[in-house]
């Protein structure tokens, strides 16, 4: 089968599967066509607030190309980003028997929505945590768009409910679970000497840490997971922040006003320096609230490296990766005192505890792997033969 890939831009979570199906399934004749070029050419980041372009190689191992985007202010944070009017003609080009569209929120994706020259198969992970199903013209227009796509496959449990509410029928509906990759995210000697240099620049000695990585935004919630851990103020533990955003700076400043607290920051971290952060921490938290966070894919990485997690109940990931008690720890995303009773929850835990999480970890994550989406991806093409 031939099948093109239609994908907003390389990103580090999506790029090394398509590198994966093309080495791993010979039978697919696999082209993925990028829509703008953030992440291999140094772009600014606005949540960030830095300019940065990965560092692994995201466009090695599958056949690629760029389409070009001629929006006067290219990206993913408005629908006229992606306005890519020789993607038609790029398809043709092709010929695919099916193709996989990623997202449907832009110009050049409702272009292509409406006159596709192949088969459409969808993928995408919104979910409806945290606030009601659409009603009226815009549930029913969205369910016109789903009804469009001969597939589509769904990354977990919320976001098939998301589909269900929106009048896919479950014949059409194919699990693909969202994953990294998890050669990437393993414990290697070289990021255990690296955590261990990071853990003595940082003077943490054998304290143990709470590790938020990510964009300090406010859906994110770093300000009210840094007011928990300064309401316990634990002699033995501390929080470290990797990252950046527009809320460094109020972090940075309620981090110094209280010394007795051990609060560590460091810079925003590519994608080769992400396994010694994990593996600096004793538990990694994802504290976010509202539909901002449609999975988590840093829950993910963090589980590969047996690290347990921390998260609130809006986190898409959720209901699939962490179960309370079981492989981790949750919270109710909008009420403070649920994280801040979670947490202590967390610091008090014993050795023991924390050996069972690590089984039942290694157990969970070892379903969420490039091999499981893409069995889920090729049972929704399989059904679009005739």
């Amino acid at each position: 089968m031939r099948l093109a890939v239609v994908v907003s831009h390389p990103t580090q979570y999506y790029s090394p599967w398509f590198a994966w199906l093309a080495a791993h399934v010979p039978a697919l004749d696999l082209r993925v066509l990028y829509l703008w070029d953030f992440g291999v050419k140094e772009t600014r980041d606005p949540q960030f607030g830095t300019a940065f372009a990965w560092d692994r190689d995201l466009l090695a191992g599958h056949a690629h190309e760029f389409v070009p985007n001629r929006a006067a202010d290219p990206g993913t944070h408005h629908r006229a980003g992606l306005d890519n009017p020789t993607l038609p003609a790029r398809l043709r080009a092709f010929a695919p028997d099916a193709i996989l569209l990623f997202g449907y929120n832009y110009r050049t994706h409702l272009r292509l929505i409406l006159r596709p020259p192949a088969p459409l198969v969808f993928r995408g992970d919104s979910h409806l945590l945290g606030r009601p199903a659409p009603r009226g013209l815009k549930r029913w227009l969205l369910a016109q768009l789903f009804a469009r796509f001969a597939a589509v496959t769904y990354v977990g449990a919320a976001n098939r409910d998301y589909f269900l509410v929106h009048g896919v029928p479950e014949k059409k509906l194919f699990f693909a679970p969202h994953c990294v990759d998890a050669a990437h995210f393993t414990a290697t000697d070289a990021a255990r000497a690296e955590a261990a240099a990071l853990r003595e620049k940082l003077g943490l000695g054998s304290h143990r840490v709470v590790l938020f990585a990510g964009k300090f935004v406010p859906a994110k919630q770093p300000r009210e997971l840094l007011a928990a851990f300064h309401t316990l103020a634990p002699r033995d533990a501390a929080l470290v922040f990797v990252g950046d955003g527009e809320e460094r700076a109020a972090l940075e400043s309620a981090a110094a006003a209280r010394p007795d607290v051990a609060v560590r920051f460091l810079p925003f971290a590519n994608q080769s320096a992400m396994p010694s952060r994990y593996l600096l921490a004793d538990v990694f938290t994802l504290p976010s609230r509202g539909h901002y966070e449609t999975w988590g894919l840093a829950v993910n990485e963090a589980m590969h490296m047996g690290v347990p997690c921390l998260v609130s109940d809006r986190v898409g990931c959720q209901r699939d990766l962490v179960t309370d008690g079981e492989t981790g720890w949750v919270f109710l995303a909008n009420d403070p005192s649920s994280l801040r009773e979670k947490l202590s929850t967390v610091l008090r835990s014993d050795p023991g505890v924390r050996a069972r999480l690590a089984v039942n970890i290694a157990r969970r994550i070892a379903d969420y792997t490039y091999e499981q989406a893409t069995a889920g991806l090729l049972r929704g093409l399989r059904t679009l033969r005739p």
